[in-house]
């Protein structure tokens, strides 16, 4: 902890779900962890912008962050940005900073100016106003190769915030044969001497609506293939479980006549929610957050793309990325003006099917650890995916246990090194 004797305010911007779970959440701990838990000396809070991949629960999220003192919803940030006025009229100390973790490069700069604040931008592909920001924590060396020579000082290469998912909460995975127990007594988690395999079909309902039925026809199949086999989805902090399982419902989420006859309905078995499949499959679910104890036992997950391919990658468990296209205009869930574009009334679904068409038109790295290795260590599966296919490739990496090896070998060499969330306070407490 820092000698820290004026009342101090670190005010992070941020926005959607993703940043919300994966950058807030290793970023608060560290601050704390570098400037102490003392709230009349630091007083951290959280203000959201909008964003077009938000759940509306990035608020209840937050709050369960012990670290944070003040959250702010989306919705209320506009008059903030241009009139300096939170829903609950805050206050604001003397001295402060202002970090950015996700939105628009433009607001710290806003923000920072009306209160007097310093400025910490985390970026990853690019950054912007270098005038008016003060320090820049980037992901890469590339990124601080490219800073113009004149704020080229303000410049640090902190690592990559997304590697950091898992990593202290669970540590390494020593286990290299599939279902090997841990170690670890997990009663409420399925046998880790059976074949655990983790479903994540995604939290957006763009993901959702492919992702839920696609993953259950898989499982089906796998079932039907590998008895032993057994599942588990983790839930999405945004998500609760009534809502998951309408996308199991061919009635209300008619996306789900693509993957073929598979259904779902919701029930308590054992005061543990779980889906029930038509074809007799029961599939628990598990709303712990961050579900990292869970994850750590799977010998493979069907995850879809997005943060979460991250988290996997920093606890090195094997997947398979899916990213299905039978129905293109209901892929939403872009980033940036993309996902603005395509979510407008009206004209969205066209302007969809337009977008994914370009996006997909050609082969690109999708998962965060193959984006991190520049090369697929991780199978990315891009298309009109039929479940069949799919569970053979799945049933082929759980019946050869060195393959999983192998993936798992790789994903530890790339998840990046530690600290980048420490990294980035440290910055934080040199502005101070």
């Amino acid at each position: 902890m820092t000698n820290q004797a004026h009342p101090t305010d670190i005010l992070i911007l941020s926005n959607g779900p993703g940043e919300v779970t994966t950058w807030v959440r290793p970023v608060v701990k560290a601050l704390r962890q570098q400037l102490g838990n003392d709230r009349q000396l630091v007083r951290l809070s959280l203000v959201l912008s909008p964003c077009a991949n938000a759940s509306g629960k990035e608020v209840a999220i937050a709050r369960t962050y012990a670290e944070l003192d003040r959250v702010q919803a989306a919705d209320q940030f506009f008059p903030f940005l241009f009139w300096g006025k939170t829903q609950e009229n805050w206050d604001w100390r003397d001295r402060g900073v202002v970090v950015f973790l996700g939105g628009d490069q433009v607001f710290p700069v806003v923000i920072g100016n009306r209160l007097g604040y310093r400025t910490v931008v985390y970026a990853e592909w690019e950054t912007r106003w270098h005038r008016w920001i003060d320090q820049f924590a980037v992901m890469n060396q590339s990124l601080s190769d490219r800073a113009p020579y004149q704020h080229a000082h303000k410049f640090t290469v902190v690592g990559d915030l997304m590697a950091e998912a898992g990593r202290k909460d669970v540590g390494d995975i020593e286990t290299e044969a599939v279902g090997m127990d841990t170690g670890r007594n997990f009663a409420s988690i399925p046998t880790p001497s059976s074949f655990l395999i983790g479903l994540l079909p995604g939290s957006k309902p763009a993901k959702l609506a492919q992702g839920v039925p696609l993953t259950l026809a898989i499982a089906q199949h796998l079932h039907a293939a590998l008895p032993q086999a057994r599942f588990a989805i983790p839930v999405a902090p945004t998500l609760n479980v009534s809502t998951l399982a309408t996308y199991a419902d061919p009635e209300k989420n008619p996306v789900a006549l693509y993957f073929g006859d598979v259904s779902a309905t919701l029930v308590t078995e054992n005061g543990q929610s779980v889906l029930k499949t038509n074809g007799g499959l029961t599939i628990p679910l598990y709303t712990d957050f961050p579900a990292y104890d869970l994850l750590s036992q799977c010998a493979l997950c069907l995850t879809t793309v997005g943060a979460n391919t991250a988290e996997l990658g920093s606890l090195a468990v094997p997947m398979l990325v899916l990213l299905p296209t039978q129905q293109l205009d209901a892929m939403r869930a872009w980033d940036g003006l993309p996902g603005l574009l395509v979510n407008l009334p009206g004209v969205g679904s066209g302007l969809a099917k337009l977008v994914n068409w370009w996006f997909l038109r050609k082969p690109r790295l999708l998962a965060w650890p193959n984006i991190w290795a520049g090369e697929a260590i991780v199978p990315e599966l891009v298309g009109n995916l039929e479940p069949e296919t799919v569970a053979a490739i799945a049933l082929d990496l759980i019946t050869h246990p060195e393959k999983l090896t192998a993936i798992r070998t790789k994903l530890r060499q790339v998840r990046g090194e530690p600290g980048a969330a420490t990294k980035l306070a440290q910055l934080v407490v040199k502005l101070l």
